[in-house]
This record gives structure tokens, sequence and C-alpha cells, in this order.
């Protein structure tokens, strides 16, 4: 099979000031798997032109309307073949919709949506349509990630009985952003753009993704508290939940934006019978692993023997590789997806660790007891299958 052709990618979101819309298009180019040919990069027509611009994007395929950027591609002999959203959290749903629609494959910031019904909606929609539909949890991209999942699956570490996941930041604990403006203008603590949770939402389902991503498992029962320390915040800024599986293991959850001093501080720990696995984000090259009764061992990205991990190495050993590259393997993976679909093959093994829509549902099933819990005093509540 000879070499595919780059993907032709539009965004929605992402115009000028955006940091995820940079990341984003960084992501596309980095293993030459697309070509940014279309966007809608503002609600604001002044500024998605001028964003537009900015890119190099000519002015025919400049839109100030996703609707209209859907139907006027899906149009083109020339047309995308997938589309980046890029939006505040309100949004994702309906225009994912558009363009799954219009027949256009989908790769969306989280979360899914900002409710499970619009999740589930799209979830029967991406099926219907036989489309991709990626979702954009970027840790899912690191190779000892996916070597720490692939050992887990082989038995590597035993039973699981423990998974202890956390994602500390510090950003809303900045004076500036406590301030009562900061609080009315930014659509992070605005119910109606971002939906109902804030941390919860925005790297809580991060911490969750990553823990079920990792061990394999998804809780049957949590139990949660929502809290905001600050004052004038509508949506919750800090975040822990216990965890109960089914075979009996236990966990934790906890997820803040005003843990003062941490960057990015997501850490996963998982114990099992045999070993324990540790994990953290701000070190991505290095995965730890410690058998029971042995010595901590330190095993680094380029010096593990293992096909998942190969597969999203880009760089020999000692020369690191981080977020950019991360973001990248979901963005590679799903240029892989796409093409075995569009000409009818079955989707490549190795692309299997791809967050998808179903992802997003079972994420914002987490959310919705999370919420629930917390609502009814911090009780046990159940998670839906």
């Amino acid at each position: 099979m000879g070499v595919e052709r780059r993907l032709r990618l539009g965004m929605v979101g992402g115009g000028d000031g955006a940091f995820i819309g940079a990341v984003h298009r960084i992501a596309g180019r980095l293993d030459d798997c697309y070509e940014l040919v279309a966007a809608s990069l503002s609600s604001d027509p002044a500024k998605a032109a001028a964003s537009a611009a900015g890119l190099r994007l000519g002015s025919a395929r400049s839109y100030a309307d996703y609707n209209e950027m859907a139907r006027a591609e899906a149009a083109r002999p020339d047309g995308i073949d997938a589309v980046a959203i890029v939006t505040p959290n309100y949004l994702h749903a309906p225009m994912a919709t558009a363009f799954l629609e219009a027949g256009i494959h989908v790769i969306c910031d989280k979360p899914l949506a900002i409710s499970l019904a619009e999740g589930e909606a799209l979830a029967a929609l991406a099926r219907e349509r036989n489309k991709v539909f990626a979702l954009t949890h970027v840790y899912a991209g690191y190779p000892m990630v996916r070597h720490a999942r692939a050992m887990v699956a082989a038995g590597e570490i035993g039973e699981i009985r423990l998974v202890q996941v956390e994602y500390p930041q510090d950003w809303l604990a900045e004076a500036a952003n406590q301030s009562e403006d900061y609080q009315r203008n930014n659509w992070h603590n605005d119910p109606l753009r971002a939906g109902p949770n804030g941390c919860l939402g925005d790297i809580g389902s991060h911490a969750y993704h990553l823990a079920g991503y990792v061990s394999g498992m998804l809780p049957n029962e949590i139990l949660a508290e929502l809290h905001a320390f600050t004052p004038g915040r509508l949506l919750d800024d800090h975040v822990q939940v216990m965890l109960r599986y089914a075979n009996g293991a236990r966990g934790m959850l906890w997820s803040s934006q005003m843990a003062t001093g941490c960057e990015n501080g997501l850490r996963l720990r998982v114990y099992g019978t045999k070993a324990s696995l540790s994990f953290e984000q701000e070190n991505p090259n290095e995965l730890w692993l410690t058998p029971q009764g042995g010595c901590a061992q330190r095993l680094t990205r380029g010096r593990v023997r293992g096909v998942a991990a190969e597969a999203a190495t880009r760089v020999p050993s000692g020369h690191p590789e981080g977020y950019l590259e991360a973001f990248a393997q979901l963005y590679r993976d799903a240029a892989a997806q796409i093409h075995a679909i569009d000409a009818g093959r079955a989707k490549p093994e190795l692309t299997r660790g791809m967050p998808d829509v179903d992802d997003g549902v079972a994420g914002l099933k987490f959310m919705d007891a999370a919420m629930e819990s917390s609502r009814q005093g911090s009780r046990w509540i159940g998670i839906a299958e």
C-alpha cells in the first residue's frame, strides 16, 4: 500500500488568542497527516476573516457560521475529510452533529457535550453514519501511558486492588482569576457555555479517562463532593471522588484548580496483586513499576519493548517527547482510522487506543453521577451501564 494522502482538515473555533486551537493545528501537522484547508475560527465575521488570513487560509474557505461550513464543504469535490472542534463546551454537540450529518469525520475537544443525552445522541449518529469520532483526551497519546495500559491488560501487575488518580492545577487560585470581572465574563464560569460543572468537566474528566484507560476498569459506584473555593464562582473549582469497582477494587480521584503551586500535576497510580505502576504527566517519558517485595524500576520511553509504546514513539531514547507529540498521536490514530473507514477496511489494531465518542459518553455518565452524589450530600451513587 502506498503512502496515504494528507487529509483535508477543517477547524471550528480556535481563532486568534485561542491556546487550544494552536495545539490542534500543530498536532495535525506534526506527522504530516493533515492539511488545514477550511475554518470557521470565530462567530464574529471580522475576527474569523482576520484569523484565517493569519493562518494563510483563503477567504473562500473562511466561514463565519459552522452550519454554512458543513454544507459548503460537503458539497465540494475537495471538501474537508475531518473537522476539529475547539470551542466552548456548549457548542460541541450541535457542531459535531452538523458535520456528522454532512458526512464529515470529527475530532473534538473534551468534554464530549454538556449533557448525557447530547453525548448518547452523538454516539448513535457517529455509528449510524460510520464516521470516526476522536475525542482529544490527550494523555492517552503518551507512549508510557499506552505501555502501562498494555502491561495491565497482559496481567503483569496482577488483579487491580487500588486506583489513585489526581489532577491538580492552580490557575484559578491566581488573584486575577478570582476577580468579580473574571467570574462574570469567563466562559469557564458560565453554566450556559461550560455546562453544569467546572473543574469536574475541565480536568476531572481527563483524570477519570486516564484511570479507566490504563486500568481497563470503570467504577460502578462513586461518592463525590464538588466545591467552589472562589467567591462568586458558579461552578466547581475542586472535586474529590471515592470509587468502587465491580471486582472489589477501590479508588480515589481528586482534581482541583485551586491547588496552590501546582502546574499540571496529573498523576496516576495503579496497584495490583503483583506490582504497582505510577505515571506523572509532568515527567511523561518515564513509568515506575514496583513489584511486591521488590525495588522500584524506572521504565523509560525509547527503551521499553512493547508495540503500543513503540507505535506512539517518534524519537530515540533520551530525546524527550511531550504534550504536543501526545496530541499528535491522537491525530495520527484518527487519520489512520479515517483512511481505513473511507476505504472499507478494518480500523488498524494499533489505533484502538484512540479515545472516541464512547469514552466521551462514559465520562458524561461519571460526571452526572458525581454531580448527583454531591447534591445529595456526598452519598454513594451508582453509575449507569
